[in-house]
């Protein structure tokens, strides 16, 4: 069976990311795994001077770093246990009967992938430990996931309510459509009041496929709003989410290849970095 895979590392964003994964888990009647990633951190210290002292002094300043070391990862290794069993009981008492854990040695990313055949959605903060409120500093972590990722990242904010709402902005591309497709298809937004966004572009009869989007959208059952508009395409998302109080924004991708030159500088970083609501990246 395939599950939430939701990444935890103990920073202030983890509640809201565990309240996301139990929202998710319910929609899709899937079980959560919560995967708490041990990623090696770059040390600095008495190494740095090692060239300047001498050999006696040097040898016992490494083995005690080494001791130190060895130290800090057993402490990391059993908070990083703690952090498990507190969002696993969370998640129990709000309600998932199904609930796992995972703790691994090395890069998140890698983490992720290792488990792909296990996956169906992906939950990540927005913000890592260490770098609360600020988006830049986890954004390699986020562009690597994006360009590896097959299946759907669910990023997250600070905070996270289970939303009423969605925007989907279509620009009438394949992958827009591909992502429409799997809004369908998904389960996941069944039952949010869609709100479907096109800004005029040169893409061709991009008014017809809007229209046919938001026909397909209907026949299966969503409450669809759609807007047709014309504009900076970051500032008219961004309005239209602020005057009609979007709750979730979702997103279509390139594929590998193209993925790194779409998020450098485009409209989707901006999104990312500028956006105060949860997105769905959809490949």
């Amino acid at each position: 069976m395939t599950k939430i895979v939701t990444c935890v590392d103990g920073s202030a964003i983890t509640p809201a990311v565990t309240a996301a994964a139990v929202w998710a888990s319910k929609k899709l009647n899937k079980p959560i795994l919560f995967l708490h990633a041990l990623e090696k951190e770059q040390q600095h210290g008495a190494d740095d001077y090692t060239g300047a002292i001498g050999l006696g002094a040097r040898s016992a300043l490494l083995e005690e770093m080494t001791k130190l070391d060895e130290q800090r990862a057993k402490v990391a290794l059993q908070l990083g246990r703690e952090l498990l069993d507190d969002v696993v009981q969370h998640a129990q008492t709000s309600g998932v009967a199904e609930v796992e854990s995972l703790q691994r040695h090395g890069e998140v990313v890698d983490s992720i992938n290792d488990i792909e055949d296990k996956t169906r959605l992906i939950v990540i903060g927005r913000n890592g430990k260490g770098h609360d409120n600020s988006f830049n500093a986890l954004g390699s972590n986020i562009e690597t996931l994006l360009r590896k990722a097959v299946h759907p990242v669910l990023l997250i904010p600070d905070t996270f309510n289970p939303p009423s709402s969605f925007m989907i902005a279509y620009d009438g591309r394949e992958t827009a459509d591909k992502a429409l497709q799997r809004v369908i298809d998904g389960g996941l937004l069944h039952g949010l009041h869609c709100h479907l966004v096109s800004i005029k572009n040169n893409e061709k009869n991009l008014q017809d496929k809007f229209e046919s989007a938001q026909q397909r959208l209907q026949q299966k059952g969503f409450q669809v709003t759609a807007s047709y508009l014309e504009g900076d395409i970051f500032e008219s998302l961004m309005e239209y989410k602020k005057s009609h109080n979007i709750e979730l924004i979702v997103m279509g991708a390139f594929g590998h290849s193209k993925l790194r030159q779409f998020f450098v500088g485009s409209n989707t970083m901006k999104m990312l970095e500028r956006g105060d609501v949860p997105m769905i990246v959809l490949r």
